[in-house]
């Protein structure tokens, strides 16, 4: 197969055809919850806390801090 073949980009983007069926916003806002749950329990790994300690440092619930993540 030719190289240049390889790397000729065959359509649009990702991001423009989220963009064309109005779901764009609604995907970048989901992947950004993900991620930041993510580092949250990244973070708590770190620290060695559990869910109930990182809700009782938030001054929460157990249940509201998970519903966080």
């Amino acid at each position: 197969m030719n190289s240049e073949l390889r790397l000729a980009v065959l359509g649009s983007s990702l991001d423009d055809f989220l963009e064309e069926e109005g779901l764009l916003a609604e995907v970048n806002a989901i992947a950004l919850k993900r991620v930041l749950a993510w580092q949250i329990t990244q973070a708590m790994e770190h620290q060695g806390l559990n869910k109930a300690s990182m809700a009782d440092a938030m001054n929460t619930s157990r249940s509201a801090s998970v519903r966080a993540l």
